[in-house]
């Protein structure tokens, strides 16, 4: 976006490519990452011939460390819940790049339960689905979509260090990475089924209040980022 002293603004973060002019000199920038499922975003500033003008990255509120390099140098590290601002002049091609580093969260909930946050995503479930067609005809029907593998799951995670009890594994980026099959990003967490969290209204019912106990072993579960679920379980007991 186009910033009130004739500057540009990066307020969301995608690959991307945009072409605009400041100063009636065209400028193009291409923006190439994977975020949100990693950390690093390229910026390549391309212009026709010099222009100075600011260029500001936002910085998430969770992105503490934040760094950002310009042109192969290291800048001053950028404060959380601001614009980090770039005021220089842009010749031929410049390249910046930006570090968010995604830091394990746990967040408190309803009936004192528990959600994963890594970075800018949130963490849900991964549930096995069996699509059931209720009505209409294919693709365009209306359809129910039942849980085939168990959901009523309380974890194992210490609220003040989730990082030792979370591990998180990467893929490369298909071409539909906001599915449960194609999913970049997958955490890893230990936890113990609650026979008596149930179904109620074909739907979960509310998570008992935590801490819990369950007799039930202890194993180990997959969440993935809850854009990429159909359905889902976000907000988990904590188990004593």
């Amino acid at each position: 976006m186009r910033s009130a002293d004739g500057g540009l603004s990066a307020v969301a973060y995608s690959p991307c490519k945009v072409a605009t002019e400041v100063a009636g000199v065209p400028v193009r920038i291409d923006v190439r990452t994977a975020y949100p499922f990693a950390e690093e975003l390229h910026f390549a500033i391309h212009t026709k011939q010099s222009v100075r003008f600011p260029l500001r990255l936002r910085i998430p509120d969770w992105a503490e460390g934040a760094e950002v390099q310009v042109a192969g140098e290291e800048q001053a590290v950028a404060e959380p819940g601001t614009f980090h601002c770039i005021d220089r002049e842009w010749t031929d091609t410049v390249e910046v790049t930006l570090n968010l580093p995604m830091k394990v969260a746990v967040q408190q909930r309803f009936q004192n339960s528990i959600s994963i946050e890594r970075g800018a995503l949130v963490y849900s479930l991964r549930i096995g689905e069996e699509w059931r067609l209720i009505d209409g005809e294919p693709p365009h029907g209306d359809w129910e979509v039942y849980p085939t593998t168990a959901w009523n799951y309380a974890l194992q995670v210490n609220e003040e260090r989730p990082e030792e009890f979370l591990t998180f594994k990467t893929q490369d980026i298909g071409d539909c990475p906001f599915s449960p099959e194609g999913a970049p990003v997958q955490a890893r967490v230990q936890g113990k089924r609650l026979q008596e969290w149930t179904i109620e209204h074909n739907a979960a019912a509310p998570p008992p209040s935590s801490p819990v106990e369950s007799s039930e072993p202890l194993e180990e579960i997959v969440l993935i980022p809850y854009g990429c679920t159909n359905l889902r379980v976000t907000e988990f007991p904590a188990l004593e």
